[in-house]
């Protein structure tokens, strides 16, 4: 049987419907499984199992309908065959009944207050820490604690142990601590003390 081009094969549990006589002309064998008789898919026909796949072979749902009908039905199709409305307009030309909106259970209140972490305070970033802060991948503002941990991450993952010795890795150290010092410089100091820049061996 198809359906959009899409072929299926006879259904094995129609094998235990009530015995027909195959309705292939001329066929003796019993009519195990049922295929439709037409469009409405309400009336079937009983065929033997190489008489059902040869049917069902050269069955098109769509057979005898206009392309605008075929696109007509695929687009009901896409909605289960129900009906549907623009978005909006079900019901647009009266009001809600309050009564059913009604909330005695308060599901439909704001939600309860609940403890949030504080966003942080937005801070127009100044422009001499820009590259700085674009180089270490930070935000401002920031704290030391902040401002360390994401040094020290860069330092392990640019030092010339972990890259081979690699010139770019290199120069990359150099840029990172440029940036951190300046940075250090604009962060609240903090009780501990910030690491101090990581050396890179001599070019």
């Amino acid at each position: 049987m198809r359906k959009g081009g899409r072929k299926v094969e006879p259904d094995p549990a129609d094998a235990g419907a009530p015995r027909h006589a195959c309705e292939h002309p001329g066929c003796t064998d019993a009519g195990l499984f049922r295929a439709p008789r037409d469009r409405s898919l309400r009336q079937f026909l009983w065929f033997c199992l190489p008489h059902v796949r040869a049917y069902n072979a050269a069955w098109d749902y769509y057979k005898g309908m206009a392309p605008n009908e075929i696109e007509a039905h695929l687009r009901e199709d896409t909605a289960w065959q129900r009906p549907t409305w623009p978005l909006g307009r079900l019901g647009g030309a009266g009001r809600f009944d309050p009564e059913i909106l009604r909330d005695p259970l308060g599901v439909l209140r704001a939600e309860a207050p609940t403890q949030r972490r504080r966003p942080r305070e937005t801070v127009e970033t100044p422009p001499e820490l820009r590259a700085a802060l674009e180089l270490m991948e930070l935000t401002w503002p920031l704290d030391q604690a902040e401002l360390r941990a994401r040094y020290k991450d860069l330092a392990k993952r640019y030092h010339p142990d972990a890259t081979g010795g690699d010139r770019a890795a290199e120069d990359r150290l150099k840029d990172i601590n440029r940036a951190y010092s300046l940075l250090k410089r604009r962060v609240p100091a903090r009780a501990a003390a910030a690491p101090e820049p990581a050396g890179a061996p001599a070019g």
